[in-house]
């Protein structure tokens, strides 16, 4: 279980943060202490408000006195509203929170089911209740409760790197922004691409694409990202996202940072003049497309194929899931490039390639250290007949350690803890 623990000078918005998922039926008040309640036991946002105002009233000079903490257990933990309510209580107790008020949230909207806690971190007499070494205490405490109740530990978890990680999005489940997010966030961490061709290709994994979005406001160009989720087919399959939901990391300007930044680290990188070997290993005993790609995907490379309406081959892209390298073929050397492939796929003309010797290749990928589970993966983007299929569904499991625990974020979760670090420079209007 991992608690996360956020201060800040708005019960306002920390409050209608929640409310605003109560409305939506994704969350409902799971237990409260010292709040006050209706007759008929329902809880309003205004109720909730006045419950804390003797505690506010009285602050001395707490700058930020309202607390948001958030307890998530691991998505395979089930636990009942009941054990919510004992280790909602015990959390706070433990952290020296025991006789504030506190309101107890529990979120469903996510396939993380987790619990808000919202407080104040001030007593009666206005005094701020001690958060030395906070963070260390906290993590005692869930260490504590996870034993107790049984979860599964969170230090374990990212101790062991062989767990499966990062899985496609499926628009089918709902909340896609934050199935989205869950990995445009963390894909530039993990990958170099220099073009936006080859970004485009390494999202098509995910079955997520970008498209590129250009404009006037006030006489002033604008251009941006935006970002749609893609069905088996590789059809979009929901409204555009802005690339802002997703953080700096998604938007057009610092990915064009990225690709610079990339090209500098793949120029002189053994790894790229490795794929290149292994693929040209691969065409020289191919017999077609099908067969290639095959090849590629028991060494872990990913091949994304781009086609127009008329089956003309006009992009290729090469993703090396153990180096990490995303490149267009044409990167790479100009017999890998599209138009060398559409020869041979659609004229049956396929590239003289130079002869190697295989002894240089074999200290590469030694013969018998295959992956025993390929990727496989269709060609999102490339208007071809062969649906996604449930063999395809290896993707980035064979690498399970490559990527972060990431599914299940809650990306509005976190945007808005950021937002509680900082200055509340507007003013909420007061209940």
């Amino acid at each position: 279980m991992i608690a996360k623990i956020s201060r800040g000078n708005s019960l306002y918005g920390a409050l209608n943060y929640n409310y605003q998922k109560v409305e939506k039926q994704n969350a409902r008040v799971l237990f409260t202490q010292k709040i006050i309640e209706a007759p008929d036991g329902s809880y309003s946002l205004q109720q909730i408000s006045r419950s804390f105002e003797l505690h506010l009233l009285a602050n001395r000079n707490t700058e930020k006195p309202i607390l948001h903490i958030s307890l998530n257990p691991d998505p395979k933990d089930k636990v009942s509203d009941t054990d919510f309510e004992n280790m909602a209580q015990e959390y706070m107790k433990q952290m020296g929170y025991a006789d504030q008020p506190f309101v107890v949230f529990k979120h469903t909207d996510i396939d993380r089911t987790h619990i808000h806690i919202v407080s104040v971190c001030v007593d009666e007499d206005g005094r701020k209740i001690s958060d030395k070494f906070e963070k260390r205490h906290s993590m005692v405490v869930c260490r504590t409760l996870e034993k107790e109740y049984g979860l599964i530990s969170a230090v374990e978890k990212k101790e062991n790197s062989q767990s499966p990680v990062f899985k496609p999005i499926n628009y089918k489940e709902g909340d896609i922004k934050s199935q989205m997010a869950s990995v445009i966030r963390h894909l530039p961490k993990y990958y170099q691409f220099q073009t936006f061709g080859a970004y485009n290709a390494l999202l098509s994994l995910f079955k997520i694409t970008a498209e590129e979005v250009r404009g006037e406001y006030n006489g002033i160009p604008k251009q941006g990202l935006v970002y749609f989720a893609l069905n088996d087919k590789g059809e979009k399959a929901s409204s555009p996202f802005k690339a802002s939901l997703f953080g700096k990391s998604a938007g057009l300007a610092q990915l064009e940072s990225h690709y610079g930044q990339s090209r500098i680290k793949l120029k002189d990188r053994p790894a790229k003049g490795a794929l290149k070997g292994r693929i040209e290993s691969a065409m020289q005993t191919a017999l077609n497309e099908s067969e290639f790609k095959k090849k590629l995907l028991e060494q872990g490379i990913n091949v994304v194929v781009r086609r127009n309406a008329d089956g003309r081959i006009y992009g290729i892209t090469f993703i090396d899931h153990q180096s990490r390298c995303v490149c267009n073929g044409s990167e790479l050397a100009k017999n890998l490039s599209a138009n060398a492939f559409n020869d041979w796929w659609n004229n049956g003309n396929k590239a003289d390639l130079p002869k190697k010797e295989e002894t240089a290749l074999q200290k590469i990928i030694p013969t018998g250290n295959q992956i025993s589970q390929p990727h496989n993966q269709s060609d999102f983007l490339a208007k071809e007949d062969t649906p996604y299929s449930g063999q395809e569904s290896n993707l980035i499991e064979a690498f399970g350690g490559i990527l972060p625990q990431a599914q299940g974020e809650d990306f509005e979760e976190t945007a808005f803890a950021n937002q509680l670090k900082r200055k509340d420079k507007r003013r909420k209007p007061k209940l």
